[in-house]
């Protein structure tokens, strides 16, 4: 390690803490030479695969990226980013686990609407228009079938124990 402020190799560790996100490690250095105090992190180095793209090019996983299009589809809605930034953490931890070297992107796009469909079903609905390119209405109207059949089941599931009071009384 050197110094920032003077290029001194004479740097050592103060106090090593676990980081925020209990994935890396915060070190306080002090310079002997110049008694400068600063932070470093150490991050294990974790490989995402390539993603494929429809057309067969190969990029890398840009987190960005897929941020940029969640925050897009939940525009004006009330999804905040350290929701949006909890969901990419998921789906890089899914992108690991899989161990896959490469992965296509229409598979990266349906793991974007399970979250986006957990988090806000008109964000779901505004991504999965543009991410499946629907051709025509009926698409679209299938699409909000399937959300709103889902949703209903989800709804008589979970009050049924709220009947079974009401009856009671």
């Amino acid at each position: 390690m050197i110094c920032p402020r003077c290029d001194s190799s004479k740097v050592r560790v103060v106090d090593s803490r676990e980081g925020v996100d209990g994935r890396s490690v915060r070190r306080r250095r002090e310079c002997e030479s110049c008694e400068f105090r600063f932070t470093t992190f150490e991050r294990i180095e974790e490989s995402l695969p390539m993603v494929i793209k429809k057309g067969g090019q190969r990029e890398s996983f840009d987190r960005y990226k897929v941020l940029s299009g969640m925050k897009r589809a939940c525009e004006k809605r009330p999804v905040s980013v350290l929701d949006l930034e909890d969901a990419i953490k998921m789906i890089e931890t899914n992108l690991l686990e899989s161990g896959e070297k490469e992965i296509s992107s229409n598979s990266i796009g349906e793991l974007v609407s399970e979250k986006l469909k957990a988090l806000d079903q008109v964000a779901y609905v505004r991504f999965a228009s543009v991410y499946r390119e629907f051709s025509d209405v009926s698409e679209f109207v299938d699409t909000l079938e399937q959300l709103d059949k889902t949703d209903t089941s989800e709804k008589t599931i979970n009050k049924a124990p709220e009947l079974k009071l009401v009856e009671k009384l």
